[in-house]
């Protein structure tokens, strides 16, 4: 290259060879950024074809980067050949400036494919079992900020800042900080928490008995924890929070359980024990009934209408929507059997029994008004 740029030099007088110099440095960079930017758009179809999860990363996280930097080096090269030829002082920036546009770039890249491979990890097209999707996160987040600070720490070198001098800053300054942002260093560490032990993970129906929490995991970042409530509204819980408070995870139930109380009229005490044999008979021969686990159909309580026997027992999905309909269905096998032994449910009525003198004067009283 240099002896090409020395051919064109002799060609022409030397008050203007460097300005044909850079004339023909911008040309060379545009046609290696084209060639370059061809290139990289073939390898992008061709490792769409293989879904592959780190060849897609890598290609689409390298595209826009690896451009720049041909476009970085050539007019820093270009800036340098009208150096030669100038005494202005903001020429001296031109070293500095491209070593620090490299680590930016470079950043860029990174950090790019970083994110790719995080959302390629998680995607059922390019994995059959895709990576837990709070693992992939959490994992992501950390990288991308270990790559960030590294960049701005070797950032800092390159325009001739001690290293040493910002950690030792960091470590007295971190004791200010940490009283300034205790809150936000306490949703940090509530962050680092739920990644850790992982009570609940994206995607998770969770409440909590303490607060007015219910709903399902969306997000769960450094600070908030994103929540969709069952109105379809986004709650944001600080993480700190997660630390002071009990959390429920309906999401990891094993069973549903159905605990339903059914009264029958005390005129049909006598079906009760048939009753409840059928209906526990009836359960244990249920397909949809987990017969592994606690299952009772018992005599309960003489309530003051009815004389009620209770069902407990649990549902092998733990579907909402499919528990609901499996619940309707033996509720109404249930009243089935009621019928079927000739009982009624019973519904709350009240007796009023008249002594029989009373009945005697209510209805000579009632005879004297008739005539």
């Amino acid at each position: 290259m240099e002896s090409f740029l020395a051919a064109v030099s002799s060609l022409v007088s030397s008050e203007s060879a460097w300005m044909v110099q850079v004339f023909s440095i911008v040309i060379i960079t545009l046609l290696v950024a084209f060639v370059v930017r061809r290139v990289l758009r073939k390898l992008v179809r061709l490792a769409g074809a293989t879904k592959s999860v780190w060849d897609d990363a890598l290609y689409l996280s390298a595209q826009k980067p690896l451009e720049w930097v041909f476009w970085l080096v050539g007019l820093s090269w270009a800036a340098e050949i009208v150096q030669n030829t100038s005494d202005s002082d903001i020429f001296d920036l031109v070293a500095p400036v491209r070593e620090a546009g490299i680590i930016v770039l470079l950043t860029w890249f990174v950090v790019g494919f970083i994110k790719r491979a995080e959302h390629n990890l998680m995607d059922p097209e390019f994995m059959d079992a895709p990576v837990d999707e709070t693992t992939v996160m959490a994992l992501g987040k950390l990288l991308r900020l270990s790559v960030i600070i590294t960049a701005v720490l070797v950032g800092l070198q390159t325009f001739g800042y001690s290293i040493s001098g910002v950690l030792a800053f960091g470590g007295i300054g971190g004791i200010a900080v940490g009283f300034a942002a205790k809150d936000l260093l306490a949703n940090f560490f509530g962050g680092l928490m739920i990644y850790l032990d992982r009570p609940f993970a994206v995607g998770d129906w969770v409440r909590s008995p303490d607060k007015t929490i219910e709903g399902t995991v969306e997000h769960i970042g450094w600070r908030l924890t994103r929540i969709r409530t069952f109105d379809k509204r986004p709650l944001y819980v600080p993480n700190a929070v997660f630390t002071q408070i009990a959390v429920e995870n309906p999401s990891r139930m094993l069973n549903r359980r159905i605990y339903e109380t059914v009264g029958i009229r005390y005129d049909d005490a006598d079906h009760m024990d048939a009753i409840v044999r059928d209906v526990e008979a009836m359960l244990r021969a249920h397909p949809d009934i987990d017969t592994n686990q606690t299952l009772i159909v018992n005599f309960n309580t003489f309530a003051p209408s009815s004389l009620d026997f209770f069902i407990y027992t649990f549902t092998k999905t733990i579907n909402w929507v499919e528990f609901h309909k499996i619940k309707q269905d033996i509720l109404l096998k249930v009243l089935e059997i009621v019928r079927a032994h000739g009982a009624q449910c019973a519904f709350p009525t009240t007796t009023l029994h008249v002594p029989e003198t009373v009945a005697c004067e209510l209805r000579s009283d009632a005879g004297a008004q008739a005539k």
